[in-house]
């Protein structure tokens, strides 16, 4: 057993803070707030009917999306009560409940890797410390060899960008680039945002 995600401890001390979260999006939907703007990246830098696995997709608000733009989606949380509220939402895509430090989806019947594997809204910050290297890991194990993994999340969240680097690296990813936000402005040393988009390292690369 891994360490239990910050996410599922906060929900421990809460149960009412799944709900919280399902309804603070639906009511941001209902207001017409853009909440699109990581699909609409992820879909740019995607071929069409892409492969494509949100890591930590809550209530399924990317997972959806990218499926209404025809690509092949899988959405794996950690959450039942967010993956029921994807499920009513954002149907299309296949949701999965998983803890990512245990993420095995070929022993779930999904064998293939994935063209793109996104991890947005701080998936990062909310799993538990001593897992996040071996989360890094196993994206980078069902990412395909020309895949891309994108990861973004904020500062001051106790993973400084420094760290998260190092960690990449050492389970094998390059960085293909480094943005400070998901609207394509430059990542630079004051940026309170990160977004990273990488790539499993080839040898002698």
């Amino acid at each position: 057993m891994v360490e239990q995600s910050l996410w599922m401890q906060k929900v421990a001390a809460d149960p009412g803070h799944s709900q919280w979260y399902i309804e603070r999006f639906r009511e941001m939907a209902r207001a017409g707030k853009d909440l699109g703007g990581e699909a609409r990246f992820i879909d740019a830098m995607a071929s069409r009917g892409a492969r494509i696995l949100d890591a930590g997709c809550g209530p399924g608000r990317v997972a959806g999306l990218l499926a209404a733009a025809g690509h092949d989606v899988v959405g794996v949380d950690v959450d039942p009560e967010l993956i029921e509220a994807a499920e009513h939402d954002h149907p299309g895509p296949r949701y999965l409940v998983a803890d990512l430090a245990e993420l095995d989806l070929p022993a779930r019947g999904i064998a293939e890797p994935f063209d793109v594997i996104v991890s947005a809204g701080n998936v990062m910050t909310f799993v538990a410390p001593s897992t996040r290297v071996e989360i890094l890991r196993r994206l980078r194990n069902h990412c395909a060899a020309d895949g891309r993994t994108v990861i973004g999340f904020g500062a001051d969240r106790d993973y400084e960008f420094d760290q998260f680097f190092q960690d990449a690296a050492a389970v094998g990813f390059a960085t293909d680039l480094l943005l400070g936000t998901w609207d394509l402005r430059p990542f630079t040393g004051d940026s309170d945002f990160l977004v990273a988009v990488l790539r499993p390292a080839q040898p002698g690369s």
